[in-house]
């Protein structure tokens, strides 16, 4: 059974409907202790890191998720998902849940090291496709190397190891989309929103 954390951060119902299609069991719940039992967690989200992290501590998800994680079973993060598993967010300048060590940082300030600010617009939304690297993740098993995700963020995320991140976009600078390191994946995009290549992700999800 896979779990679905709800904690007031939005972008359930795509996840929700991606689920149905595939035929996945699925519990979705605002309480930690309803997803006690379940073998798998999708940690979604959308909106603001400092407003999500308030609502983890307020629900206990913020424990939950990180026992889970120590517990060694699969858990994938999707867009604002992805970006607080990591020590910090310069949104709102809050501490994250520090499952994987690195910060996220704004695009623009990013942009502007790499000297293409000017020509670049923020936030990344829209379709774009991806560079694996450092051998992939199983979780991209049948996705065609040409398939383009879907976007939509201002932040980046910014490991400390580089070796975590199995797929780059090019958006004026490389930008990390996959990230996986031991039984947890994350993607900056959106699969419940990428047609039949991020179906595919999370039909080796449900698979694993």
């Amino acid at each position: 059974m896979i779990g679905i954390v709800d904690y007031n951060a939005g972008n359930i119902t795509s996840v929700e409907h991606a689920l149905q299609y595939l035929k996945a069991d699925y519990v979705l719940s605002k309480n930690p202790a309803d997803l006690k039992n379940a073998d798998k967690i999708v940690f979604p989200g959308v909106g603001d890191a400092a407003y999500a992290m308030e609502q983890l501590k307020a629900t206990g998800f913020d424990k939950f998720l990180k026992d889970f994680h120590a517990s060694g079973k699969p858990m994938i993060g999707i867009c604002l998902g992805s970006q607080i598993v990591f020590d910090y967010s310069e949104e709102g300048e809050v501490e994250c849940l520090g499952l994987i060590p690195g910060k996220i940082k704004h695009f623009s300030d990013l942009l502007k090291i790499n000297g293409v600010a000017e020509s670049v617009k923020v936030p990344h939304m829209g379709w774009n496709d991806l560079e694996i690297s450092n051998g992939g993740s199983k979780l991209l098993d049948g996705v065609e190397s040409s398939s383009d995700f879907y976007f939509v963020h201002s932040y980046v995320i910014q490991p400390e190891d580089e070796t975590v991140v199995k797929g780059y976009a090019n958006y004026g600078m490389k930008v990390p989309s996959i990230i996986e390191k031991d039984n947890l994946t994350v993607f900056q995009f959106h699969p419940e929103k990428s047609g039949k290549a991020g179906l595919k992700i999370l039909e080796n999800f449900v698979n694993l």
